[in-house]
């Protein structure tokens, strides 16, 4: 059992946990809780870490269970689990994961047989718990994939993670470094592009997206940028009553992928 917070083990799962340059580096998150652990898909699993009290409420069992699963899992001391957590009430379990990786043509290639693509497109969203709400509502809504530009909030930010609730295993992403590009080749390949913007003329129940279709959603406080919203197919709006000028992003993306869903259903 691990009980030193020199431990060079427990100093680089803190090093992940905080620092996203050694996240990209290593090619590594991390994840927390049993929910997390047990929906996580086994090929993305590196290191599994538990604190004593954890194991003293399931018995040797449990071990055993993730040892028989071929993962590398290692005992720590409360004390010191509670330095590698993330999080206010740790629940007793983490684990390392290596990042899933996807490629947009590979995506575009792929038979679409009960719904047409379905993209969401996010340019320098800033907050995790926004990004974290949409890949989660992603999933509900049957969206293809996220794709964001690389400015925006780091997808394996542990506050991220968490507002996943396990969407980041099953949805597939992407950071485009130019989303001009990214949009130019969605274009070519059917996808019709809409901006949620203040310009909008007309209200987004007023559109159809039977067809390919791509939201792009902008920066809380600044929106899309002017060059990005010009590239899309189309502006569109939401409905605003009273002094309100904007919505929170999440809420404005999960609005625009349920209307694409309502339609083909």
């Amino acid at each position: 059992m691990i009980t030193s917070m020199a431990n060079p083990r427990v100093k680089q799962v803190i090093q992940w946990q905080t620092k996203a340059k050694e996240r990209r580096k290593d090619k590594v998150f991390i994840i927390e809780g049993s929910k997390m652990f047990e929906e996580a898909p086994g090929e993305l699993l590196k290191e599994v870490y538990v604190s004593e009290g954890f194991l003293a409420g399931r018995g040797e069992t449990y071990r055993e269970k993730l040892v028989q699963g071929g993962y590398i899992c290692e005992e720590v001391s409360d004390e010191v689990f509670r330095k590698m957590s993330d999080t206010q009430s740790p629940q007793g379990i983490l684990a390392v994961l290596r990042q899933p990786e996807y490629d947009l043509q590979e995506i575009l290639q792929k038979s679409i047989k009960k719904h047409p693509f379905l993209f969401v497109i996010l340019e320098n969203l800033q907050d995790p718990g926004n990004l974290g709400t949409i890949m989660r509502t992603a999933e509900g809504a049957g969206v293809t994939a996220v794709i964001m530009s690389s400015t925006t909030v780091d997808l394996f930010n542990p506050k991220v993670i968490r507002a996943t609730m396990g969407s980041v295993y099953r949805v597939p992403f992407l950071y485009e470094d130019n989303l001009i590009d990214t949009l130019r080749i969605l274009h070519e390949n059917g996808v019709r592009s809409y901006a949620a913007h203040l310009q909008g003329k007309n209200y987004y129940d007023s559109f159809s997206f039977r067809e390919p279709t791509a939201f792009l959603i902008g920066n809380e406080g600044n929106g899309l940028t002017d060059e990005l919203a010009q590239a899309a197919t189309a502006y569109l709006k939401i409905p605003m009553e009273g002094r309100v000028e904007s919505l929170n992003a999440s809420v404005a993306a999960a609005l625009l992928m349920y209307e694409a869903h309502r339609q083909r259903a």
